[in-house]
């Protein structure tokens, strides 16, 4: 809707967009489904405040939103422009006119343009539409994917089972240097993978990916404003580049990848249709020899071959790989438990607790897990197998939390046995008594606060009676010494007798022998 502010995330993309890619206004416009007039706006602003690319890792969402929109100081605030994408397309419909729609634009900005400059700015920005465009690939810009719509068959060796898999297939715009391998599904980890693999085999990255709206590429397709899956970005980003999905039932978008999927499917599956794999590995040996074959095969309008091409254009202006290729990750949303843990595969982990019921994004990669708070990284863990298992940092618990984590069994009972055995052996027993050692915990440290009230023989003399009365509690010890009997000698337990006194009236025991 017009006027609307962008999300901080949004607004990241398109500085990254400018400053990092180099695109034109009409590029990142189509990009982000953001109107020009709003990526002229929010460019002024982040020069005005100053920054550049990349941006302070200090700088968080809040931070850079007051940046761009400082509060007003008495001074007239700046007019919300319209948002010409939504004129254009409300214009469609029967019986909008520009003064209805500029009516409406009033009725949520008052303060906006007048209907002469509300219709000059649309005329102006409507002038520089073009019915048709015939695209033009500069070298190492774009890369078109998508999966072929015919299935490659995989055999099971041992039950003779015929399993289907998919067909992945990558073209370079300017050369039409053609990539293709066999992935399972179309799944994310699938999908993902095979752009790892086919950047690895151009030997870099193309500017801009362009996928069709495939669900492991795209969450949401609209033609104005697609929402990119946040993995596939995240991959996009780690190779440095840009995702321009095809507009909806726009074959004309992905022309370069329409034809090489139909040039594999004649010239790589056709070819393998009477062979026999049992595993992926080997279909993908096969399609590798193929893919040498159909890239060194002379084009029949230019003369020249797609590897001629690709060595001369391509090849030179592409990206070069990262050190690492990168790891799968996943992320889901979630807001911080009141035990200041979030879940993860049934495995909790930390984050500060100052963010409870905060809302959080997750990534998750087969080897860490880290929590991020408005684009900002909080924690980070290593990844825990099993179920119902914790990752939790001190640094990320309350002062109190933090003291009692420090107590462990073993340290309880190092402490009892400075005191003397007695009370070494309460505690030991108190420990072993409880299906969780720490159940235990609090009853050892109230004994340890009753040591320096009464003192450490009187508390050892009440453990020894505790024990012999066979109540193990802190109550019992508590009670003994305020009563002051742990000095009394125990009950069964009486004095010995004294010798019997020598005299002749007393026979003894040798007299009966």
């Amino acid at each position: 809707m017009a006027g609307k502010r962008l999300s901080m995330r949004k607004t990241r993309e398109i500085l990254r967009l400018k400053w990092e890619a180099g695109l034109s206004h009409r590029e990142i416009a189509r990009t982000c489904g953001v109107s020009l007039g709003s990526i002229t706006d929010y460019l002024g602003r982040a020069k005005l405040a100053g920054l550049s690319w990349p941006l302070p890792v200090e700088l968080d969402d809040g931070a850079l939103e007051t940046l761009l929109f400082p509060p007003t100081k008495g001074g007239r605030p700046s007019r919300p422009l319209p948002d010409m994408a939504w004129i254009h397309r409300e214009l469609k419909r029967p019986g909008v006119t520009l003064l209805l729609l500029w009516m409406e634009y009033l009725e949520a900005h008052p303060e906006g343009v007048r209907y002469s400059q509300f219709c000059e700015r649309y005329r102006r920005w409507a002038g520089l539409l073009k019915p048709s465009m015939r695209q033009r690939h500069r070298a190492g810009e774009k890369v078109f994917v998508d999966y072929s719509g015919k299935r490659a068959l995989i055999t099971d060796d041992r039950t003779g089972e015929v399993t289907e898999v998919e067909v992945f297939v990558g073209v370079l715009g300017a050369s039409s240097y053609t990539y293709a391998e066999a992935c399972p599904s179309q799944d994310l980890p699938s999908w993902v993978g095979a752009h790892a693999r086919m950047n690895e085999f151009f030997g870099g990255s193309a500017a801009i990916y362009v996928p069709d709206n495939l669900k492991s590429g795209v969450t949401k397709p609209c033609r104005y404003e697609p929402l990119i899956n946040r993995t596939y970005s995240d991959l996009a980003e780690h190779y440095g580049a840009i995702v321009i999905p095809a507009r909806v039932r726009r074959p004309k978008d992905k022309g370069k990848v329409e034809a090489g999927v139909l040039l594999a499917q004649r010239w790589i599956l056709a070819r393998l249709r009477n062979q026999t794999f049992f595993s992926i590995g080997a279909l993908n040996a096969a399609i590798r020899e193929l893919l040498v074959d159909l890239n060194a095969r002379p084009m029949r309008e230019l003369g020249v071959s797609r590897q001629e091409l690709f060595d001369s254009l391509d090849r030179p202006a592409l990206k070069p790989l990262p050190a690492t290729r990168y790891e799968m990750a996943e992320w889901k949303s979630c807001r911080l438990n009141i035990d200041y843990h979030v879940v993860v595969a049934s495995n909790f982990y930390s984050a500060p607790y100052q963010l409870m019921r905060e809302s959080l994004d997750v990534r998750i990669t087969h080897s860490t897990v880290e929590v991020f708070h408005k684009s900002r990284r909080v924690a980070s863990h290593r990844r825990l197998s099993g179920l119902g298992q914790s990752s939790t940092c001190p640094e990320h618990m309350p002062s109190a939390h933090r003291t009692h984590a420090e107590w462990t069994p073993s340290r309880l009972i190092r402490w009892a046995e400075r005191h003397g055995p007695e009370t070494a052996k309460i505690v030991r027993r108190i420990l072993e008594s409880r299906p969780h050692p720490e159940q235990g915990f609090r009853a050892c440290l109230g004994i340890m606060r009753l040591g320096k009230k009464y003192g450490e023989q009187r508390l050892e003399a009440a453990c020894g009676r505790a024990l012999h009365l066979g109540s193990l509690s802190y109550r019992t010890v508590k009670n003994i010494l305020s009563s002051g009997v742990e000095q009394l000698p125990l009950p069964g337990k009486m004095a010995p007798r004294p010798p019997a006194p020598i005299h002749e009236n007393i026979r003894g025991g040798s007299y009966y022998d």
